[in-house]
């Protein structure tokens, strides 16, 4: 079992910057890729990003491309989403996500072993 808690969420003005923190504890966290998903109010949850046990392979959807970074340090059971240039829709529930295998290039509802429960980051305009 994983358990994941995602901190850092809040609200921002267009423009700004926020970052997101995912700790956890319980397997070994080194073990699992992990990603980030977001859902919006009367929207479908949708991937983020991500990035491999080890952090040396990240993948972004094109939305956030060049706005937001992921990291994440196994000494610390830790994984980040660092978003700047904020746009109000970018405004939604971001939910931490650990996986042990990641069946296409980027992370599928599918393939999460583990979610968070999430934190809500609200960008106004």
């Amino acid at each position: 079992q994983v358990q994941l808690v995602e901190s850092g969420g809040g609200l921002v003005q267009a423009g700004g910057s926020l970052k997101l923190s995912c700790a956890a504890s319980g397997r070994t966290f080194s073990d699992y890729n992990m990603g980030w998903f977001r859902q919006a109010p009367g929207k479908e949850r949708e991937f983020v990003a991500q990035i491999s046990w080890s952090g040396h392979s990240t993948y972004y959807a094109d939305s956030v491309k060049g706005r937001f970074i992921i990291s994440r340090d196994n000494a610390k059971n830790t994984v980040y989403l660092q978003m700047n240039s904020l746009e109000p829709e970018d405004t939604a529930d971001y939910y931490c996500a650990a996986a042990r295998d990641v069946t296409a290039q980027a992370m599928g509802a599918g393939d999460i072993d583990y979610w968070g429960k999430g934190t809500l980051v609200t960008v106004s305009s």
